[in-house]
């Protein structure tokens, strides 16, 4: 039987390659259903956290579930080099809150531009 010249069965595979990748599962893999929501948070605790999964390479509900699932496992979510990250993105952002502030804090009142001090419209 004939051999093949090497640039053949190369590009033979090439064809090949894909088609079957495509074909293959990953089991690890959990099918999920998210949707959108829109959680107050303080503002310097977003921006820590945002730059914390930008530094990972990932979305922030992506970071947010898995500190969850972590939390509810009672687990730490954090590496010893992420809680430095950590530390120096709260430096960067002065977030100087911690978890001993968690149940105390008071959103600011703003004032609508179109009411007075006591509350009614102008």
């Amino acid at each position: 039987m004939p051999r093949l010249p090497r640039e053949a069965v190369t590009s033979i595979a090439a064809i090949y390659v894909p088609w079957y990748i495509s074909t293959m599962v990953n089991e690890s893999q959990l099918l999920v259903e998210r949707v959108q929501t829109g959680v107050r948070m303080e503002k310097r605790l977003l921006k820590v956290l945002k730059a914390l999964a930008d530094y990972h390479d990932m979305s922030l509900g992506d970071l947010l579930e898995g500190i969850v699932l972590h939390a509810f496992d009672g687990k730490t979510p954090f590496s010893s080099s992420s809680l430095k990250r950590i530390h120096d993105l709260k430096k960067f952002y002065a977030l100087d809150l911690d978890s001993s502030a968690s149940h105390r804090l008071t959103e600011i009142r703003r004032r609508s531009a179109n009411k007075t001090v006591s509350g009614k419209k102008k």
